[in-house]
């Protein structure tokens, strides 16, 4: 047995949303708290006060619990507004095991093309596919969320 790992192919999805790029961006990034589904996905068995979006590269992406604790979601890796974001993604992980979640946000008309793109799946060996899985159908509903708050 070969102890090189296959590439393993990224989760992709992309939605039309009805604003622009810039409200777009931001909803996605700035508002994420006012539209995530944190009764669904979230770290901790605690009440959520909010979810922040550190802008800037550097930033860190966490929650905030009514306790007041945290728990990060991950790192701003590029921070390009209202073109797109790039995070490192390690809920439930430790920052050693992290995967990759690029979203960028195209201009369609007077629409935007949401395009998001979760990568880095190798990192969890033989758990990965049935890991990228999960996440396939996850990214589903979390986009399902964001799209009926910007087209409500």
């Amino acid at each position: 047995m070969s102890s090189m790992q296959t590439s393993i192919e990224a989760v992709r999805k992309s939605l039309v949303v009805n604003c622009d790029q810039q409200t777009a961006f931001e909803v996605f990034t700035r508002e994420i708290g006012t539209w995530w589904p944190i009764h669904e996905f979230k770290l901790a068995d605690k009440d959520i006060i909010e979810v922040v979006f550190e802008e800037k590269a550097g930033g860190r992406i966490f929650e905030r619990h009514i306790d007041g604790s945290e728990d990060e979601w991950g790192h701003v890796l590029a921070w390009e507004p209202p073109n797109r974001f790039v995070m490192s993604w390690f809920p439930t992980r430790t920052e050693t095991d992290t995967t990759e979640l690029e979203v960028r946000f195209i201009p369609e008309g007077n629409s935007t093309r949401v395009e998001l793109e979760h990568r880095g799946w190798e990192i969890f060996a033989a758990e990965a596919e049935k890991t990228r899985e999960g996440y396939d159908g996850g990214w589903n509903t979390v986009l399902g969320y964001y799209d009926r708050k910007l087209n409500a």
